[in-house]
């Protein structure tokens, strides 16, 4: 079943790049989120304007397919953020919006399942990591419905086994699975802390749902997948478009 995932037995490139990147973005989640859980709303737009400053400068050195994979995580992920938090009421945010680090950091969190991704470490240990993974997520999933807990998660079980299938069938797996650790990460910190709470009662099917659900990284694998998809077709157009103009009107 693992067949898919990198050979452990090739010498892949290590760049220091893609652990300062993804070290970088676990720090500033944690400390973020962190002072988030009890800072005034000035605070919290200060926190936005760090972000995004920080993300500009992650993405210098990157390749502008990665660049434009970023742009369109960011345009997705905030667009899902006002329709399942404000509107849907899925989850809520202390003061009731969307953070202005919210853009910038799933920018900064893409990047960073990227940055795994292409990492000596996990291409080497893909499939230990991969084994780990689901057996964590999956003990993890099976906790939320086996009724010990005082509030369930069948969301969670259920985003888990699409987690699952993107991780065995999505066109790139390894992104999936850092994914995996990063959001983790930031949703355990970010329930933790209080910055946000998810809905005991899931506002469509009426399923419980955990704080955070177990599977969550299936929302963050959407935005990886929807990013891979349709950055090369933005960047063929903006390239025909200025074909276009360079024939029409440069001459």
């Amino acid at each position: 079943m693992l067949n898919h995932f990198p050979k452990p037995n090739i010498d892949y490139p290590h760049r220091n790049r893609d652990y300062f990147i993804a070290g970088f973005t676990f720090f500033c989640v944690g400390v973020s989120l962190v002072i988030d859980g009890s800072a005034s709303k000035e605070m919290q737009n200060l926190l936005g304007v760090i972000a995004w400053i920080f993300l500009f400068g992650l993405l210098i050195g990157e390749n502008r397919e990665v660049r434009m994979q970023v742009v369109v995580a960011v345009a997705f992920a905030t667009a899902g953020e006002h329709f399942a938090s404000i509107y849907m009421e899925g989850y809520t945010y202390r003061f009731g919006n969307v953070p202005l680090y919210v853009p910038p950091g799933h920018g900064m969190v893409y990047l960073t399942a990227v940055a795994l991704s292409r990492s000596r470490f996990f291409l080497v240990n893909a499939r230990k990591l991969a084994v780990f993974v689901i057996a964590t997520g999956g003990l993890w999933s099976l906790w939320g419905i086996s009724g010990i807990p005082e509030q369930g998660d069948q969301v969670g079980a259920f985003l888990f086994c699409i987690f699952v299938i993107c991780l065995f069938k999505g066109r790139s797996p390894m992104v999936y699975l850092g994914a995996f650790f990063i959001c983790t990460w930031l949703e355990v910190v970010g329930t933790a802390a209080g910055t946000w709470k998810w809905a005991s009662i899931e506002p469509v099917f009426n399923w419980t749902q955990g704080n955070p659900p177990s599977g969550v990284a299936a929302w963050y694998c959407l935005v990886d997948a929807v990013a891979i998809g349709f950055s090369p077709k933005i960047l063929n157009g903006l390239q025909k478009m200025n074909s276009w103009y360079k024939t029409s009107f440069i001459k």
